[in-house]
């Protein structure tokens, strides 16, 4: 199995002032992205002991081409990307993952959209991320239909680290230290208690560069009050052991500090400024950062979300993928942190952003086409989207717009049962539904297209997905959206799938018919839903389903009714 990697992360090498454009990855994006995928097996992996289990790719057998498109001068031109696709293409890959941001909505003048139209064209599936932009609405990326769009969510751990003051108290800090404490105990000051005799006070407050006092700071804990990165490393450099930071801002990733601190809220805050000033010898420790169990799965607050915007009848992103606080491989090139006098070096650590979720997707993909190798890239992605475990909306209230049909199952999107199968004459049609016309098709097909001789589309959105979405106007009494949909049994037969719907307050969801009989394998059944929806407030989201249930299968498809 060929998987091919895109890279965001390469840059130029430069030695005694002269730029190469070298292939060594000295950012570690490209390097966590590709080990995800296709790492080997590594025993006790870990970041100086935190998170360590064993390290594995999600198909490590799988064979890795990279070809890295983005470069420190220019960073990630459409030529470069373009060029990616067409050498993949020509080397024969199987599975195309883009750990990129998507550009352009329009589909034919985004890179990745026609890069990847011409890669299925050709029986290749490109998965990609959907964007880091959440958790504001219409922000996801890489939408064309023919993409696997991938969000992010959470594993089931946080890393958080003990904060033990002086009068014995202990609370629980945020963000991720590697250093184990040399002493019990250290002297700490309040930052505003160390401002320079002629500096600001609020400046040392937030332990501002030049705001503090070396003699005030040296060897001691500084408490600060956040206001963007970098304090642990002033106060590192005037000589300080570490430092504990204040925020009511909630942070979900891990982040990754040069020297020992760590984050609390304002109520602990108020605690620890409260002990300084009630002792004449305050002191702290920061202990080693240590993992804590949550619940899980839940999409990422930095997960882009939906709707699609450009194309109102597809649900984007499709599907959910691990990606908040990834433990995978890293480049020697770079310290973990990537600030300056950083000396922490290691060849694992942890990233976050649907760029870690996309090679999951990737190689699930890979996987299912190395159970099936004759499957279009439609009937994959089908796979992948039909057999998501489905996610709480108590926990997302953008609901699919945050993580699309759910959280992606490997092993079940081996056998899903039915597929919705699909060809790139299909897609034309889509795009030409769309409002394209024919000569600007001709960037994604090669020709001239006449939309006008083409048969329409299948249904309300003219595509057989395996998802569906309405959107209905505010005031704008009932909306009707008939959708008509194709499945192929790729399971045994003979059997049947009866269809059950999940209809939300306020919309009637109807499927005809209601039973699909198989007599065998590869056979067709089309079938139509009709969803009517009354009128929504503006920006509300409700969730509806389709599942077609037989003895062995439960082929699921989310239906989305929202008002924009």
């Amino acid at each position: 199995m060929d998987l091919v990697l895109h890279l965001q992360s390469g840059k130029e090498l430069v030695i005694n002032m002269q730029i190469f454009q070298a292939a060594i990855d000295v950012v570690g994006h490209g390097t966590h992205t590709a080990s995800t995928a296709a790492g080997t097996v590594v025993p006790d992996a870990s970041l100086f002991g935190i998170a360590k289990g064993t390290a594995r790719g999600a198909v490590p057998s799988a064979r890795l081409a990279v070809y890295k498109v983005c470069w420190a001068s220019d960073d990630c031109a459409d030529m470069d990307i373009l060029a990616a696709f067409e050498a993949a293409i020509h080397d024969g890959v199987n599975v195309i993952s883009i750990s990129i941001g998507g550009g352009n909505p329009n589909y034919v003048q985004d890179s990745i959209g026609i890069g990847s139209f011409h890669a299925m064209r050709k029986g290749i599936i490109t998965v990609a991320s959907a964007g880091n932009d959440g958790p504001f609405m219409a922000t996801v990326t890489n939408i064309a239909p023919w993409i696997v769009t991938v969000a992010a969510s959470a594993i089931g751990r946080d890393f958080r680290s003990t904060i033990q003051l002086g009068n014995g108290k202990n609370f629980s800090g945020g963000g991720l230290t590697t250093f184990n404490p040399k002493q019990k105990q250290y002297p700490l000051v309040n930052g505003t208690d160390a401002a320079r005799n002629s500096g600001s006070k609020e400046n040392a407050r937030f332990c501002f560069e030049d705001s503090l006092d070396p003699n005030k700071v040296k060897g001691k804990l500084v408490y600060c009050s956040l206001s963007g990165w970098g304090s642990e490393s002033v106060v590192k450099g005037i000589g300080g052991i570490g430092t504990i930071m204040e925020t009511d801002q909630v942070f979900e990733i891990a982040q990754i500090f040069m020297a020992p601190a760590t984050i609390v809220n304002s109520s602990i805050g108020q605690i620890i400024i409260n002990y300084t000033h009630s002792t004449r010898s305050p002191s702290a420790v920061i202990h080693k950062t240590h993992e804590v169990k949550i619940p899980a799965p839940f999409t990422a607050s930095f997960s882009s979300r939906g709707p699609n915007p450009a194309s109102k009848h597809i649900l984007k992103p499709d599907v959910t993928a691990p990606g908040l606080n990834i433990l995978a491989s890293y480049t020697p090139m770079k310290s973990i942190t990537g600030e300056k006098g950083d000396t922490q070096f290691s060849e694992f650590t942890l990233m976050s952003g649907t760029s870690m979720a996309c090679p999951h997707v990737s190689g699930v993909a890979a996987y299912v086409k190395s159970f099936h190798p004759n499957w279009s890239p439609a009937a994959i992605r089908s796979a992948i989207i039909t057999t998501a475990k489905p996610m709480s909306q108590r926990i997302n209230k953008e609901a699919e717009f945050a993580y699309g049909a759910g959280q992606v199952s490997p092993t079940r999107a081996v056998s899903p049962g039915l597929v919705y199968d699909m060809d790139d004459f299909a897609y034309v049609q889509f795009l030409c539904h769309e409002g394209y016309n024919g000569s600007t098709l001709s960037v994604l097909v090669g020709s001239p297209v006449n939309c006008t001789s083409l048969l329409p589309g299948l249904g309300h959105d003219a595509l057989n997905y395996p998802t569906m979405q309405l959107s209905v106007e505010n005031n704008s009494g009932t909306t009707v959206g008939v959708f008509r949909r194709r499945v192929t049994n790729v399971g045994p037969a003979p059997t049947i799938f009866n269809a059950t719907i999940k209809s939300p307050k306020g919309v009637e969801i109807t499927v005809k018919p209601a039973s699909l009989i198989f007599s065998h394998t590869q056979q067709k059944k089309s079938f139509k839903v009709v969803v009517k929806a009354k009128s929504m407030a503006s920006m509300k989201i409700v969730s509806g389903s389709l599942i077609w249930r037989s003895t062995r299968y439960i082929v699921r498809s989310p239906i989305v009714i929202y008002s924009p």
